[in-house]
């Protein structure tokens, strides 16, 4: 039997969340160094998994498949294609930062309603986290998806109630309230998106059971029997069970009206931590978009794209408008994100070869400006124990390092060429407009609106007079560069050079877009003299 090598990426966290919380409460220093160690053995399984994944090869590889429960076809199986293996390695990229950026997150704190925060605790959870989100990108089983699909929400749902920021503008009991309140809603949005989706699990497997003889949840197996037609879904509950599945996605991504979670609990968590929510977590619903709406139910989701679109759109430049209007730092980001998210969700359903790849590039791309972009905004506010932007001003005259990044990690929100985002960007919006002209320009809107909101932060926090409380403020220190510089090079060698991602991931957009049904639209002859050849050709 081969090395278990997908197995082993997430083991090998979860194993490192389970030795982390049994380190001696008093050993906080080794615990964060445990915690640290076990996030960096699984970013070279993850390394080694992306080194061993050939894009010309089948699509799925590295394959593990094993019995499980029996008795309903429920199977142990795992697989990546070249959309999932750039997720995971994304995922295992992000979490050591997480950890070094909250590296003093969770040490004790007097206060009055509790003595200390659990240091080992809080890096215990993040490498739950991590491990229930790289097996949720390599299932190729329904029912195993689905677990770690309602799974992880409860290691988050700590995380944000739990160890919530403490940079708030209400007092302490206050705080408490906001973080308590911001981490059921994120979870009670959640499960009901989980439960919905539930009942569409079952109504798949009913389905496969009646026309198979034995139900099963194998991705794989289902592709199969519908592509040789064994197995047939009928229009109406092709739809109903689409609809169960994509409404626990859209809540998931989020996708408006169903982002409203999203400002809470990024504005009530640590920066680390509403990372791991907008970087890492959410990018699990646009990812099952992919592979499990559009390859298991190809008409209904074509039946559904124009609604889809629409929410998209509207998701982008609404999120982007109340980014502007924002005057909580880490609240702007999250409805940035939103808007980001719009942007992924159209590429997806444009249904064409540049924006499925534009948008599984921005699942990256997104990834990495947002935590560049969060975490230097979370060490801004941590000196300054405010996250109101008028709290600020001048930092870029007594922190001129921290200012300098944080404008990077601005510039990369509004996709500024040579920056990793613009490219998926512009893939999107020509992906778009080849088959969705109208919507392709509304989107365009969104861009404007960025540059809008990331200037006036900018302008508002950085530039300008030196407030008072902004006159001692210090510089990035050693930690804090060592997590910010390689986002950056990351952000600039993605903008310059994003081949040898789009590589892996564009055999299996194809793939994609042939479960569908779906071709690029032949393009328009615009040239006057081009036009004119043909003309006289005939």
């Amino acid at each position: 039997m081969s090395f278990p090598l997908l197995t082993a990426t997430a083991v090998v966290p979860a194993a490192g969340a389970v030795v982390t919380a049994a380190v001696p409460a008093a050993r906080r220093t080794a615990a964060k160094w445990t915690a640290l160690a076990f996030a960096l053995a699984t970013l070279v399984l993850a390394a080694v998994v992306t080194a061993r994944f050939s894009p010309g090869g089948p699509r799925y590889q590295l394959t593990e498949s094993h019995a499980w429960i029996t008795a309903f076809g429920v199977r142990y199986e795992l697989g990546v294609d070249g959309i999932a293996v750039v997720l995971v390695l994304l995922t295992a990229v992000l979490v050591p930062f997480v950890m070094l950026a909250g590296w003093h997150d969770a040490d004790p704190l007097e206060t009055r309603d509790r003595r200390w925060r659990p240091t080992q605790g809080f890096f215990a959870l993040i490498l739950l986290v991590e491990a229930m989100v790289v097996i949720a990108f390599e299932s190729t089983d329904v029912f195993l998806f689905y677990v770690f699909f309602e799974a992880m929400l409860i290691p988050m749902y700590f995380l944000i109630g739990g160890f919530g920021d403490q940079a708030g503008a209400h007092g302490e009991d206050e705080q408490a309230r906001q973080r308590s309140y911001a981490a059921v809603k994120f979870l009670l949005y959640n499960l009901v998106g989980g439960l919905v989706m539930l009942a569409a699990v079952i109504g798949l497997y009913a389905v496969t059971a009646h026309q198979l003889g034995a139900g099963t949840f194998s991705l794989p197996q289902i592709l199969h029997d519908r592509a040789n037609g064994t197995l047939t879904l009928s229009t109406t509950a092709e739809r109903w069970i689409f609809l169960g599945f994509f409404f626990a996605f859209a809540v998931k991504a989020p996708l408006w009206p169903l982002h409203t979670w999203l400002p809470n609990a990024m504005g009530e968590s640590t920066a680390p931590v509403a990372v791991l929510i907008t970087a890492v977590v959410d990018k699990v619903g646009t990812f099952a978009m992919l592979r499990y709406c559009l390859q298991l139910f190809p008409a209904a989701s074509k039946w559904a794209t124009p609604v889809i679109l629409v929410l998209a759109v509207i998701g982008i430049i609404y999120g982007a408008l109340l980014a502007v209007g924002q005057r909580d730092i880490k609240r702007l980001i999250a409805y940035a994100s939103i808007s980001h998210f719009g942007f992924i969700i159209l590429g997806v359903f444009a249904m064409t070869s540049q924006g499925q790849s534009g948008a599984t590039l921005y699942m990256v791309n997104h990834g990495v400006s947002t935590a560049a972009l969060l975490l230097v905004a979370g060490f801004l506010i941590s000196r300054r124990g405010s996250r109101r932007i008028a709290d600020f001003g001048g930092v870029q005259k007594v922190a001129p390092l921290l200012a300098g990044t944080f404008l990077i990690g601005g510039l990369a929100t509004l996709s500024l060429p040579g920056l990793g985002p613009f490219v998926s960007e512009f893939l999107v919006l020509v992906g778009t407009f080849t088959r969705y002209p109208a919507l392709g320009v509304i989107a365009t809107l969104g861009i404007v609106l960025a540059a809008l909101y990331v200037l006036v932060l900018y302008q508002r926090t950085m530039t300008g007079p030196v407030r008072a409380g902004i006159e001692g403020m210090k510089d990035l220190k050693a930690r804090e560069l060592v997590v910010v510089a390689p986002l950056i090079a990351l952000l600039l060698f993605l903008g310059v050079y994003p081949k040898p991602v789009t590589d892996v991931i564009n055999p299996a957009v194809k793939d994609t877009l042939s479960d569908v049904h779906r071709t690029d639209p032949p393009p328009k002859v615009t040239v006057p003299a081009v036009a004119a050849a043909k003309e006289n050709a005939k």
